[in-house]
């Protein structure tokens, strides 16, 4: 089996290593330090570089001006904005759009998906529902307005990241005969209220508040499966997030570990440090393993649930990335700041603010023991014998 990237991808990879290059997390406050978020806005200007160097259109089709990738792409680059903390919805903006070229009505595609290549339009979306611990489609009710064919939308879906930047937010939904809907609704329209939130990692989340707000059926992806797709690829795109900051943050280690020095040898040098280091590397090893799988199987040609590709749904291979993610960013930020000793808690020092980052990448993919038993129910229903 050939595992090497297409040039396409390894382009979009240099490409997104040039723009990040000039952005550093470094001088950064704490969040425990600040009042609120650390920011009130994205990082605009880092937008409008992704958008110059055609990386916000990846996973967009040609016909509309993107370079037609799959989701491996747009988790390549994600991987390498969460090696500098990059302020930018770049997964949500590549994922909602991602959604919307699959499955999106023609007309819907070819009014959005150009001006989000551009970097016009910012995209979001929630996936948390009302408390974050239950399934989000549930939080919102859509009924089809009598007459016109409209959507009244209502409920709640909390901690959507920049929901107060984004132009559109991707909001699931249940219809009344029980299936998921996703959303397409302006922070603007009548109806929608946003509460300021603050992440684990001081980032500016919101509370999307809708009270009988109308949706045009245009904006409206109704296509089977189309929901349980995208937040399969929020969720491996996370796992692309969490892949990318531990390994920044054990390469920050092994710079810190090799010159910090005890009885004249440098730490680096004791077995003790050396095998916790040579674990946290097996476990991103096995976080990128699981990582392509799962972005590889739902960038398949293939209906979300179908088993071409593997003996198991998507869903699956979603849960193996999920479990390896969350507990090895955690891992791997603990034994960071296990080997940095006190110089590790340093606010001055950036490994603090990639220590948050992690724990709320960790608090977003949800305990490994969920996503275990997940995949038990999973074997259970598909025999692989």
């Amino acid at each position: 089996m050939d595992f090497t990237f297409t040039e396409e991808q390894q382009a979009a990879v240099e490409a997104a290593r040039a723009v990040f290059s000039g952005v550093a997390p470094d001088g950064v406050p704490s969040p425990a330090l600040t009042a609120g978020a650390v920011a009130d806005d994205i990082d605009r200007a880092l937008w409008g570089r992704l958008a110059a160097a055609d990386l916000l259109g990846l996973v967009v089709g040609p016909e509309h001006g993107g370079a037609g990738l799959e989701p491996i792409a747009l988790c390549l680059v994600l991987r390498e904005s969460a090696r500098v903390l990059a302020r930018v919805p770049l997964l949500e903006t590549g994922a909602v759009a991602a959604a919307v070229q699959r499955f999106g009505a023609s007309g819907t595609a070819s009014r959005l998906l150009p001006r989000v290549g551009r970097g016009e339009v910012v995209l979001t979306a929630g996936s948390s529902g009302r408390t974050g611990h239950d399934p989000a489609e549930l939080a919102v009710t859509a009924h089809r307005k009598p007459g016109d064919g409209a959507w009244l939308l209502d409920g709640v879906q909390t901690a959507v990241p920049w929901g107060q930047c984004a132009d559109l937010i991707a909001v699931p939904a249940h219809a009344e005969d029980g299936r998921a809907v996703i959303a397409l609704v302006s922070r603007s329209r009548d109806g929608v209220t946003l509460a300021g939130q603050v992440s684990t990692s001081g980032e500016l989340l919101a509370e999307v508040r809708l009270d009988g707000v109308r949706i045009d059926d245009v904006d409206v992806i109704d296509a089977e499966g189309a929901w349980e797709w995208l937040r399969d690829l929020l969720t491996t795109g996370t796992c692309a997030l969490a892949l990318g900051l531990g390994e920044r943050v054990l390469s920050m280690t092994s710079e810190y570990t090799g010159k910090r020095e005890q009885f004249g040898f440098p730490i680096a040098t004791f077995q003790a440090v050396a095998v916790q280091a040579a674990d946290r590397y097996i476990d991103l090893r096995a976080m990128e393993a699981t990582l392509w799988q799962a972005a590889w199987r739902l960038g398949a040609p293939t209906a979300p649930g179908g088993t071409v590709g593997g003996p198991l749904p998507v869903s699956g291979d979603v849960a193996v990335a999920k479990i390896w993610a969350s507990d090895g960013v955690r891992r791997v930020v603990q034994t960071a700041q296990h080997l940095h000793g006190g110089f590790g808690a340093d606010t001055d020092y950036a490994l603090h603010r990639y220590h948050a980052w992690a724990k709320q990448l960790e608090l977003s993919l949800g305990p490994a023991a969920a996503h275990e038993e997940a995949l038990g129910d999973l074997l259970a229903a598909h025999p692989l014998g």
